[in-house]
């Protein structure tokens, strides 16, 4: 700790001569903003995103073949259907993450300090003289003599799709140990470092402090950098759960602007505090409303609690986000979230979930391997008509959730003024839904149309729609009124 308080004190000196010679130099903070400033980020998630990311079937591991094809498969099969985003996850700089038995759990990609914070593997770290983190060539060939994730980026915009990649907060440990001088500056990233604001799963990173001197500078500069690599989309890691980190967000969000790219801004993890609720309205995309989500029911139960919470927060810009759809393989090679397995949900629960996320408009990630994804759960992400209801619809709300044991929700077709209504058995025994029409004052005969099955199902509906639904299952309908009761 004390090597990086004297290169704090060095880098605060070299602050003050920076300060003394602006008189006759350009701005560094000025030249770190070059680029047009997007005032208007709200324009770049104009609908909940939808796209596919690595993590639940690769976690920290997946290499730049494996990424391909899963490309690959996104744009035949789930980008006709609007699947856009393909996202890298995390630790993309580390050529064999996971290899330690930690004593926190067993493949989880920490890297081992000496007490005096000196990696003892720094050749695990890639990263540039600035302190910039880079693409391991081991496992991204492509990324060789400088050339980063470009070449990945530029085969994701190849297949018509964007690119998305996963970051930490903060700056690497090794750039504050080595004192690296952040780009463009004379400050030294140990000034930055905050060496007891530290990531508590993951432990790569040190926060910034937004008052020392360089720190802004030093977001602006890994931004220019991913802007370089023209990257679309940031899942920012270590943001809002357990500690909101307020200022690192509105330095991220402020990098984001000045970098001279568009760039969806999404954060990790959950749950965020509804009470930052306009915080994160006024910095970011999409952010986390729960822990890591898988294949588990309780979890799924929960988070009708949670989307029920933040339902009113949901508008064109800006999405509270369930979290990833874990379905299809998930954990290759058992990796640390458990056993290689196909999702755990049954297969109600796959429609629970579908149908939740959407009448919810929740983003749309799918987090299990494409290259084995079955055709039926494929089949899942291949409906026009409930893709549409989490794309389009307004006015999403819960109408009732009793006992945990069935719930409703409802929104509205803008375009059409039809109604849809989503019924969901969180029961363990397979029910009769009787919802009654009146509790969203509809009023009139209406046609239904099963949306999942994508045929009609009566055309002289009033009063009460009654449907039965196995155990942990959903349906979801539109309803079109064809007169009006008197």
């Amino acid at each position: 700790m004390k090597k990086y308080v004297q290169l704090a004190t060095l880098s605060l000196s070299l602050g003050v001569v920076a300060m003394l010679l602006s008189s006759c130099q350009p701005n560094v903070s000025a030249k770190a903003a070059e680029g047009p400033i997007n005032s208007n980020f709200s324009d770049l998630a104009p609908t909940p995103p939808m796209g596919w990311n690595s993590f639940d079937a690769y976690d920290c591991r997946i290499n730049e073949a494996e990424f391909k094809a899963n490309v690959d498969v996104m744009a035949s099969k789930l980008l006709p259907y609007g699947w856009d985003y393909a996202v890298l996850d995390y630790i993309w700089w580390h050529p064999e993450p996971g290899n330690w038995n930690t004593p926190r759990r067993k493949g989880h990609p920490n890297i081992r300090y000496t007490e005096d914070g000196a990696p003892l593997h720094p050749e695990y770290i890639t990263m540039d003289e600035h302190g910039i983190l880079q693409p391991s060539v081991d496992r991204f060939p492509s990324a060789a003599n400088g050339q980063g994730l470009k070449p990945i980026a530029d085969y994701v915009h190849s297949k018509g799709m964007k690119f998305g990649l996963h970051i930490m907060r903060g700056i690497h440990r090794k750039a504050a140990h080595d004192g690296s001088l952040i780009s463009g500056t004379s400050f030294s990233a140990a000034g930055i470092a905050e060496p007891t604001d530290t990531c508590q799963w993951c432990n790569h990173m040190f926060g910034v402090d937004h008052e020392a001197p360089g720190a802004q500078e030093y977001y602006h500069a890994i931004f220019r950098q991913y802007a370089a690599w023209e990257v679309d989309y940031i899942k920012a890691d270590d943001m809002i759960f357990p500690v909101y980190h307020e200022k690192e967000l509105e330095m991220i969000r402020k990098a984001i602007d000045a970098c001279g790219r568009p760039m969806v801004l999404s954060l990790s993890p959950g749950e965020a505090p509804l009470s930052r609720a306009s915080h994160l309205i006024a910095n970011a995309n999409l952010w986390r409303i729960s822990a890591d989500f898988w294949d588990d029911w309780e979890k799924l139960r929960h988070n009708f609690d949670l989307l029920n919470a933040w339902s009113g927060h949901t508008k064109p810009g800006h999405w509270p986000d369930a979290d990833m759809l874990p379905i299809g393989r998930l954990s290759l090679d058992d990796r640390p979230h458990g056993p290689e397995r196909m999702s755990h949900f049954t297969w109600p629960e796959h429609y629970t979930l579908m149908t939740l996320w959407s009448i919810a408009r929740s983003p749309l990630m799918m987090g299990g391997d494409l290259l084995s994804t079955p055709d039926s759960v494929m089949a899942l992400l291949q409906n026009p008509e409930v893709i549409a209801v989490n794309q389009s619809s307004s006015d999403n709300h819960q109408v009732y959730l009793r006992d945990h044991k069935e719930a409703a929700w409802a929104a509205k077709d803008p375009a059409t003024g039809d109604t849809y209504l989503a019924l969901f058995n969180l029961s363990d025994q397979a029910t009769k839904i009787d919802f009654e029409l009146e509790l969203e004052y509809l009023r009139a005969t209406y046609k239904v149309r099963d949306l999942w099955n994508r045929q009609d199902i009566s055309n002289a509906t009033t009063n009460r729609l009654v449907v039965e639904l196995p155990p942990h299952g959903a349906g979801l309908y539109r309803l079109t009124a064809t007169d009006q009761n008197p």
